[in-house]
């Protein structure tokens, strides 16, 4: 049932939003250069690793050993007003409609991630990845990611028809306000460093 829902909405949404999304093209064509579109394989579910695709958001721009500058350096005002409104998210329509995405699930995150990952935080893969989910209705970037985390496993264990389509209603506020798009002291999210070691010698 989710996975014909998904079906319903991507296309439905892609037919609909058609003249956003090359009036989108267009303009990321005019500011930011061919290709308009930006691809990275994220991994999905249980692991499989796919392309996610994006609208670019930032320049090409290279330090003198030719490695990319920082996102800093590389956001436009273009670009940073493009994620704001989530739009730079639409392509990830055609993700859900080849069954790589889903509408609603765990954001899909850096492959580099899933070795980090503790055996609780790694039950994020157990569902296919979606364009919006519990954490970015819950405070997207602004959260630190042990929040985001479980955000991310419970909405594992809980997931239903109703759950998806209230966050699918949360997400169009947090989209109007530009809510948590970054996080704090960083341009869009911050990198996964890794769990803290527990202290075991700390008694509660």
């Amino acid at each position: 049932m989710k996975r014909l829902i998904d079906f319903i909405i991507a296309s439905i949404a892609l037919i609909v939003l058609s003249p956003i999304f090359v009036f989108v093209a267009l303009k990321v064509r005019k500011n930011l250069g061919s290709p308009v579109f930006f691809y990275q394989e994220r991994p999905g579910k249980d692991g499989k690793l796919f392309k996610m695709i994006k609208f670019r958001s930032m320049k090409d721009a290279f330090d003198k050993e030719g490695n990319p500058l920082p996102d800093e350096q590389r956001i436009t005002a273009f670009g940073q007003k493009l994620r704001s409104t989530s739009l730079d998210e639409m392509p990830q329509l055609i993700n859900v409609l080849k069954g790589e995405m889903s509408v609603v699930g765990p954001r899909p995150m850096l492959k580099e991630f899933v070795e980090l990952y503790s055996p609780e935080q790694a039950r994020r893969l157990e569902v296919r990845p979606g364009m919006t989910g519990l954490a970015q209705v819950s405070g997207r970037n602004e959260l630190d990611y042990e929040d985001r985390f479980k955000c991310d496993v419970w909405y594992v264990d809980n997931h239903n028809i109703r759950i998806d389509f209230k966050i699918m209603w949360k997400t169009v506020g947090v989209m109007t306000r530009g809510d948590g798009i970054n996080a704090p002291g960083h341009v869009g999210p911050s990198l996964f460093q890794g769990n803290e070691p527990k202290d075991d010698s700390k008694v509660c």
